[in-house]
């Protein structure tokens, strides 16, 4: 079935299978994204072929899932190249708005949450405390026009640095997606709003992120001891390690939900920035529909050799507060003086202890017009460089 000017018409055409194969959502999703973004993107021309809301949607949804414009074009959806350029670049903006990523990326401050991350991170390897796991991956993009140079990263191409953190079902809390590739990791979490919230006390005492060595060891921020010894502290970098190869697979499954992010993004920075942004988003939104990622190109779980991580280049530790390093001995002596036995070593998507709390957030996610979340307390900001937004905020 196709719509007047020759523009098929998905959403009656194509079964659920089919739509998340090509596009990662199925219709009620497509609704959803479609409701969230429609006052942003309906054109305000009265011209009869004006291009609607959902084609828009659907036309970025394509973009996303395969990382070839060409083949929204191609797509028998009745769009030139140049109207799927400006479609796209339209949606993406209306979807990176503060407004609508605190929708879906917000780390939590409240305790019965906080208590629930827990206790999801305690059943992967007994490691206590843990309400979420940080780290960096790389965003392959062309070579920009201007501050070129700061681009490279390590492995010699050109990227964004991007700061992620997942929950133990493998949904994102936080990311920052602004950074040139060069950037530390080490740095992009000292600027980034997550640390204002545990250095400011907003999130409470006893919780902990897990990252890696290219990370700074904090009370709030636990990384593994690079030479261990037997006993508790090798008890406790075998279940920093298990607990942590979560953040691995959440980047692996958002890339391969939307292989935009597994190749090259022909887009300037701010944009391609937009881009990351808008894939956190929807990978979220799967997540809370319970839609399972993409396995039809046969990846496997885990990061690709383009991701961040800085397991090799270690941040010293001579300089750090007094409290911090004997805060890591503490703990890993009040808890990992015998080798922990983990309940169950499950996948992101088979933790039981978010199954209610993942039908709660379904019937928030499905009601249109939500408000922001976190009881008015996070404020709105954009990142410097004006290239997207930072959830969360924080309090002045």
């Amino acid at each position: 079935m196709a719509n007047r000017g020759g523009r098929r018409d998905v959403l009656q055409t194509l079964d659920d299978r089919e739509l998340l194969r090509r596009y990662r959502l199925d219709r009620a999703g497509i609704m959803v994204v479609m409701d969230l973004l429609k006052d942003a993107i309906t054109s305000p021309t009265r011209r009869h072929n004006a291009i609607t809301p959902e084609k828009k949607v659907i036309t970025t949804l394509r973009y996303l899932a395969t990382g070839k414009m060409q083949q929204c074009s191609s797509d028998d959806l009745g769009l030139s190249q140049s109207s799927v350029s400006r479609v796209i670049t339209q949606t993406l903006t209306a979807l990176s708005q503060p407004n609508i990523v605190t929708q879906f990326v917000s780390f939590p401050l409240d305790a019965r949450t906080l208590h629930t991350h827990k206790r999801a991170f305690m059943d992967i390897a007994g490691f206590p405390g843990v309400v979420g796991v940080i780290d960096g991956t790389h965003v392959r993009i062309i070579v920009p026009s201007e501050d070129e140079a700061v681009f490279v990263n390590r492995k010699n191409f050109h990227s964004i640095n991007v700061q992620i953190v997942f929950n133990a079902a493998c949904k994102i809390l936080d990311i920052v997606a602004k950074w040139p590739g060069s950037t530390h990791d080490a740095r992009m979490l000292s600027e980034s709003g997550i640390r204002q919230l545990f250095e400011r006390r907003y999130v409470p005492a006893n919780c902990h992120l897990l990252g890696d060595s290219g990370y700074p060891c904090k009370p709030w921020l636990l990384t593994p001891y690079l030479q261990p010894r037997q006993g508790p502290q090798l008890n406790y970098n075998r279940a920093h390690k298990t607990t942590r190869a979560v953040v691995e697979r959440g980047i692996g499954q958002l890339k391969r939900r939307f292989h935009v992010l597994h190749g090259e993004v022909r887009l300037r920075p701010e944009r391609v920035s937009k881009v990351i942004i808008a894939c956190a988003i929807l990978h979220n939104i799967c997540k809370v529909r319970q839609i399972a990622e993409p396995l039809e190109d046969g990846d496997e779980d885990g990061d690709n050799d383009e991701d961040g991580g800085e397991e090799d280049i270690h941040i010293p530790q001579g300089n750090l507060a007094q409290s911090e390093l004997p805060y890591r001995a503490n703990f890993t002596n009040l808890h990992f003086r015998q080798a922990v036995a983990p309940c169950h070593l499950r996948t992101c998507d088979g933790i039981k202890n978010y199954h209610s709390f993942t039908a709660h957030h379904l019937q928030l996610l499905n009601a249109r017009h939500r408000t922001q979340s976190l009881n008015g307390m996070l404020t709105e900001q954009v990142l410097r460089m004006g290239m997207v937004f930072d959830p969360p905020g924080y309090p002045e």
